[in-house]
């Protein structure tokens, strides 16, 4: 069964609501080894994603990507906004026009999106990034594997050292800490799998 547009945007309020639940987490998290502004950030940028959402939804699955991308892109500080709006607008662009978003599609969309994050940020897995949730997520056939792919690759930035972004200042101090964009795409696509179930 295909994903239209209506259950791709429900999918987005989905990822908003969790982000926002989750807020104080990632600012925790980001306290820790960033400058603390990851969950408000997010939360900010998701918000205004589903103001948009609110004021029309688009007609395809790639086209609610799409606004999602724009907006979290204009309306994100930090390096949160680029690198989603980046992931977010792969992913419209792999799905291209199609009515509904089928396994296959998902798959593709997450491989782009791993690309478009790899391409903007200069990450690879180990570099303690999103990254090191997204790659597992990607390398995996339908959403529910992508989620809890990307939790043990979130959970796996815990002992690393930065390599990337403010964390990396930290050297050995960043050890033991979740990194929080590792851990915000896993939020955002067990959300994403339990609105697509």
């Amino acid at each position: 069964m295909g994903c239209d547009a209506r259950a791709v945007a429900a999918a987005v309020r989905a990822a908003a609501a969790v982000v926002t639940a989750h807020r104080d987490e990632l600012v925790r998290l980001d306290q820790a080894i960033g400058d603390g502004d990851h969950g408000e950030n997010l939360k900010r940028g998701f918000g205004f994603v589903v103001q948009a959402l609110d004021e029309s939804t688009p007609d395809t699955p790639g086209a609610v990507l799409k606004l999602v991308a724009t907006t979290l892109i204009s309306k994100v500080g930090g390096a949160a906004g680029p690198l989603y709006g980046t992931a977010f607008l792969r992913a419209a662009t792999a799905v291209g026009d199609a009515t509904e978003l089928t396994p296959e599609l998902v798959a593709k969309a997450l491989r782009a999106a791993l690309e478009g994050v790899v391409a903007r940020g200069k990450a690879e897995v180990g570099d303690k990034t999103m990254v090191d949730a997204l790659a597992p997520a990607a390398e995996v056939g339908s959403l529910a594997a992508a989620a809890t792919a990307a939790e043990r690759g979130a959970e796996s930035t815990i002992p690393l050292v930065a390599r990337k972004g403010r964390a990396s200042y930290l050297g050995e101090r960043a050890i033991g800490h979740q990194d929080p964009g590792a851990r915000s795409t896993a939020l955002v696509l067990r959300a994403f799998a339990e609105a697509a179930s």
